[in-house]
């Protein structure tokens, strides 16, 4: 039998994402003194948990399970990460949660600490419902960079962690039931040449302009494959997209660039095949340095994938997707754009939606927010849950 404590505390869910807010969490940083809170504060109700740290040890993800040990249940996932605020114009502390005008302001109250702080104050609810079927908190790092803080935890799942019946990511989405989001490949490409004077290129061999050759193949497929868009697609846009979003080389006008860098994203539809774009530009990067090293025998093209986040397919008729369409009352799924560790979890086998309170809207931006409407809806979702895992 699960015995609080007598430091046990009550939270709201508003008090509980205060306190969450408070924890500078950008993805840059570590994650561990809010870990160490969580831990603590479920530790207080009884509720033992298991840090799953990164290989560097400043970072950890979180599981937790409220209810019977020895089944699978329903998990909760949140990450713990948030993007940064330098650069952005924000009205008040960013990591000091402001309620206004049925809003509560701050980073990660919206993407995705108040699904995480919804799950963390009804935690007392849950332990006094007599739970047949558990309930699952997972929390994650790094999903603003490489939705890798999972992976580690998943891949526990059905070994010393319990295999679950199905996930609910809680992404924003107002409460609608996602079924499908794109998968996103990120690159980073160096081109090295050779340094010369502008006035005798065959000296040398320019950095830069492979660059911009290599960036222009990469518009010339996003055209292509802007072209292929099926109008009946769920998604906007309804085609796979190519971005460079990073291009820097060069030191002077008058010198051909030693280096280049480029960073670059691949985002494709379900059933798209992720390595066509990589192989296609791999190619044609051999081209490029074949005709650099006429000129500069030792340059080299060399690019690397820094993330690979797979997408979340339709998996119509799932467990997780009845249970979510029943308790958001719900009777259709939609596609979402961006990428979510959701993708992770079906990947392994677990069925999987995302579905969370407030906007993607407001999310990565100065101000950010969520509303306390879908703040209290979300709540009542938990309820719902909470009531749909006692029968």
């Amino acid at each position: 039998m699960t015995i609080p404590t007598t430091a046990a505390r009550r939270y709201t869910p508003l008090e509980m994402l205060s306190r969450l807010v408070a924890f500078d969490t950008v993805s840059a940083k570590s994650n561990l003194d809010l870990i160490a809170f969580v831990a603590d504060y479920l530790e207080s109700w009884g509720v033992s948990s298991i840090r799953i740290p990164n290989a560097e040890g400043d970072k950890a993800a979180l599981f937790a399970t409220i209810g019977p040990a020895d089944r699978g249940g329903i998990v909760l996932s949140g990450h713990t990460d948030v993007v940064p605020v330098a650069g952005q114009a924000w009205s008040s502390d960013p990591f000091t949660l402001r309620i206004a005008d049925g809003r509560a302001y701050g980073r990660g109250a919206v993407d995705m600490k108040g699904f995480v702080a919804l799950g963390l104050a009804l935690v007392p609810d849950f332990l006094a419902a007599g739970l047949t079927t558990p309930i699952h908190l997972f929390l994650s790092y790094d999903e603003e960079l490489t939705c890798l803080g999972v992976v580690d935890g998943i891949a526990r799942m059905g070994r010393d962690l319990p295999l679950p019946r199905a996930v609910i990511v809680g992404e924003p989405t107002s409460l609608e039931i996602a079924d499908a989001h794109k998968g996103i490949r990120t690159f980073n490409t160096v081109v090295t040449g050779f340094a010369a004077h502008s006035s005798k290129p065959h000296l040398g061999a320019s950095a830069v302009h492979a660059g911009a050759l290599l960036a222009a193949e990469l518009d010339r497929m996003a055209q292509e494959l802007m072209e292929r868009a099926d109008p009946a697609d769920r998604f906007d846009p309804p085609y796979d997209t190519v971005h460079v979003g990073k291009l820097h080389g060069g030191i002077a006008r008058n010198i051909l660039a030693d280096r280049c860098e480029l960073g670059w994203e691949v985002r494709t539809l379900p059933g798209s095949d992720p390595d066509e774009v990589p192989h296609r530009f791999s190619a044609y990067a051999e081209t490029v340095l074949a005709r650099m090293r006429k000129t500069a025998p030792s340059s080299t093209i060399t690019t690397v994938m820094t993330s690979d986040v797979p997408g979340l397919a339709p998996d119509a008729g799932s467990m997780a997707e009845a249970l979510t369409m029943r308790l958001a009352g719900r009777n259709s799924t939609i596609a979402v754009p961006y990428a979510t560790e959701a993708g992770h979890f079906q990947r392994a086998g677990l069925p999987t939606v995302v579905c969370g309170p407030g906007s993607i809207d407001q999310a990565h931006q100065p101000d950010e927010y969520i509303t306390l409407e879908q703040l209290a809806a979300g709540e009542a979702f938990m309820r719902d849950l909470m009531q749909s895992c006692r029968s």
